[in-house]
């Protein structure tokens, strides 16, 4: 069973007056959230020079900083043999393609037949125990409806460095899409914050209402009459961003029922994770992936392409 980790840290003069919560979410190590920092504290897993502290603690600089990270607990999600399409795998991560109508962790309505059940069984417990119970070695998501390249960390170090990455916006992630209506322009860039919708809160959206930074950047590749097919570059990576971005200006992603409308044939929206890039945590090596949209977005196109020349 994994050991408990311990973390010994001095609180720097530079960030006298701040929140050791939040001091404590903005730096590497241990890599830990906000909500999770604060978790540790109310169980007297963070001391200040020995003592146990509130959430609220404000240190001196120069204060001793002891934090414990306890081993994650066993994962309740139960090993599937489900077949998985590994781009890249070595001993700290792998690299997945994933299908559309895969969910990635279970989730009430979707107990099982998830990516996390066949990792589970494909990795033999061997993976981040970061992600907790449900979400053993997820660094990032991608919805359930869309398809393509996204990492696992098997250990925990793995993950930390390539959450680092991700929040230091170093991550490539590259998408395409079929978005509806015709452009205007032929590149942009959307630069608007989300959060969670107050009127449904399965929804996010664009607000400045408890939200947090967001961009992506898009191009046009080709425009059909009724819709536009999308290259899509992220610089933040929110939920539903492309889906929730591509909405606020107009073009939401064709069979969106979320954002857009749904359409007769097609599962949900065309949207598909076509690249993937970052420094391997362990070699400091830059590793890059691709690969092409499944067959029912591509004939999606090729239906397009023929009603364009009608």
């Amino acid at each position: 069973m994994t050991a408990a980790v311990t973390h010994e840290l001095r609180f720097p003069e530079e960030a006298a007056g701040e929140r050791l919560d939040k001091w404590l979410a903005g730096i590497e190590t241990p890599g830990l959230s906000r909500s999770a920092v604060q978790a540790l504290m109310e169980e007297g897993l963070v001391l200040a020079d020995g003592k146990a502290v509130s959430k609220n603690c404000k240190p001196a600089p120069g204060t001793r900083i002891t934090v414990t990270v306890p081993p994650p607990a066993e994962a309740q999600a139960a090993p599937q043999e489900i077949p998985l399409d590994i781009v890249y795998e070595d001993a700290d991560l792998l690299v997945v393609n994933k299908p559309k109508g895969m969910v990635v962790h279970p989730a009430p309505g979707n107990p099982d037949g998830t990516l996390v059940n066949a990792l589970l069984f494909h990795c033999r417990g061997s993976l981040s125990g970061i992600g907790g119970e449900i979400r053993p070695g997820i660094v990032h998501r991608i919805d359930k409806n869309t398809s393509g390249l996204l990492i696992v960390a098997k250990n925990d170090a793995a993950h930390q460095g390539l959450a680092a990455q991700i929040k230091a916006h170093s991550f490539t992630r590259e998408y395409e899409a079929i978005a509806t209506g015709r452009f205007r322009e032929l590149n942009g860039t959307v630069d608007a914050p989300i959060g969670r919708s107050t009127s449904d809160r399965k929804k996010m959206c664009v607000t400045q209402n408890h939200s947090r930074e967001a961009v992506t950047h898009y191009e046009v590749l080709r425009q059909f009459e009724e819709a536009a097919h999308l290259r899509l570059r992220l610089e933040t990576g929110r939920t539903h961003q492309i889906r929730v971005h591509m909405a606020y200006i107009g073009h939401p992603l064709y069979g969106d029922e979320v954002y857009g409308r749904a359409v007769r044939g097609v599962q949900g929206q065309a949207l598909h994770a076509r690249k993937i890039g970052f420094v391997h945590p362990r070699t400091g090596d830059y590793l890059e992936f691709e690969r092409p949209a499944p067959e029912a977005f591509r004939a999606l196109l090729e239906k397009m392409e023929r009603r364009s020349h009608v």
